[in-house]
C-alpha cells in the first residue's frame, strides 16, 4: 500500500500530539518547591531582615564559619563573651528541601558546632538568625559541602 499526502499529514498529527501529551505528563511530575511554605508571609517580613542583616554588618567582627569533615563550626564575635545568644542557624539545601538542617543555637565560648551528614553535599546557604539583649541579627552566606 502506497502512503499519499493524506496518512503523512495524519501522521505527523499524531506524533505531535504524542510528543506534547509526553512533556505534559513529564512536567507535572517535577518537584516545584518553595523556599519556605509561608513564602508570601516570609516576603511581608523581608524588611526586618535587611535591618538584621545591617546590624550583623556593622559589628566589629563578622560571624565566622567553616566546615571539616563534615562539621560545622560557627564563631560568633567576641564583643558577646559572656552574653547570652538566642536564635538559630538554617544550612539550606536549594536543591532538595529533604537536605535542610535546622538548629537551635547552642554555644560554648562563643563557638557552635553542627554535624552535617554526609549525604549533604553541594552548594548550600548559611542563614544564622540570632539574638543578643533584644537586638536580632542575621547573617547569610553560601557555601559548598564536598
Amino acid at each position: 500500500m502506497k502512503f499519499n499526502w493524506g496518512y503523512k499529514i495524519a501522521a505527523f498529527y499524531i506524533v505531535f500530539v504524542a510528543g506534547i501529551m509526553y512533556m505534559v505528563v513529564r512536567a507535572s511530575q517535577q518537584n516545584i518547591d518553595l523556599v519556605t511554605p509561608d513564602y508570601y508571609a516570609q516576603e511581608l517580613k523581608y524588611q526586618d531582615r535587611i535591618d538584621e542583616s545591617n546590624r550583623a554588618a556593622a559589628l566589629s567582627e563578622q560571624v565566622q564559619f567553616s566546615v571539616e569533615h563534615h562539621v560545622l563550626t560557627i564563631r560568633f564575635p567576641s564583643q558577646f563573651d559572656g552574653k547570652t545568644i538566642t536564635g538559630n542557624v538554617l544550612l539550606y539545601c536549594p536543591a532538595n528541601k529533604d537536605n535542610d538542617i535546622n538548629r537551635t543555637i547552642s554555644i560554648s565560648n562563643n563557638t557552635m558546632n553542627m554535624t552535617i551528614p554526609e549525604k549533604n553535599t553541594g552548594m548550600h546557604e548559611l542563614q544564622v538568625s540570632w539574638e543578643v539583649d533584644g537586638v536580632k541579627y542575621y547573617f547569610s552566606k553560601s557555601l559548598l559541602i564536598q
